[in-house]
């Protein structure tokens, strides 16, 4: 679903861009999912389908890439802007008990995010090897951990420094010309 949201946000974009924010731009996610699902039933049919290696790596190196283009973009609009954007303490809200709420819910998010845990400790309780390969295969684990953790804490410290309180919680939608 998340592509499917991704596709519409893109074209909401392009219709906004064109027609401005007058028009309602009202866009029909039914081609987005049923091209979706009829991609997901090709890929299902390809034999040995958990033999393509070389497919994680592929969707490794695309996740980085559009990471980078967004911290990428953020640097440029805190750059454009001349000034950091935004306070230590987050957005600006008329309550306390919002804020308290939100930043659960921002942690929600987080933990959402790393979804991957589950496959992680599955992954781990396989490990039957010689001490030292569970050893590296761990140290290997937490530093990939850390990395993806620091990179993508800085994706979301640049996009708030860049445009603040208005920081858009999708990558696609943070750099429109209606923001």
């Amino acid at each position: 679903m998340a592509v499917v949201g991704n596709c519409q946000i893109v074209k909401l974009s392009n219709c906004f861009h064109a027609s401005g924010r007058k028009d309602p731009c009202q866009i029909n996610s039914n081609p987005y999912m049923i091209g979706f699902g009829i991609v997901e039933i090709i890929f299902s049919q390809i034999k040995d389908f958990d033999q393509l290696w070389w497919l994680s790596i592929v969707a490794s190196v695309m996740s980085f890439t559009y990471s980078t283009i967004g911290l990428g973009l953020g640097v440029a609009q805190i750059t454009a802007n001349g000034k950091i954007g935004g306070s230590l303490t987050g957005i600006s809200i008329s309550t306390q008990t919002q804020k308290v709420w939100r930043s659960f819910q921002a942690l929600g998010d987080i933990a959402f995010a790393y979804s991957y845990s589950i496959i992680l400790i599955e992954i781990q309780d396989t490990l039957k090897s010689p001490p030292s390969e569970a050893k590296t295969m761990k140290k290997a684990t937490l530093v990939s951990l850390s990395v993806t953790t620091l990179f993508y804490m800085l994706c979301g410290a640049a996009g708030y420094a860049a445009f603040g309180d208005m920081a858009s919680g999708n990558l696609l939608t943070g750099f429109g010309f209606y923001i």
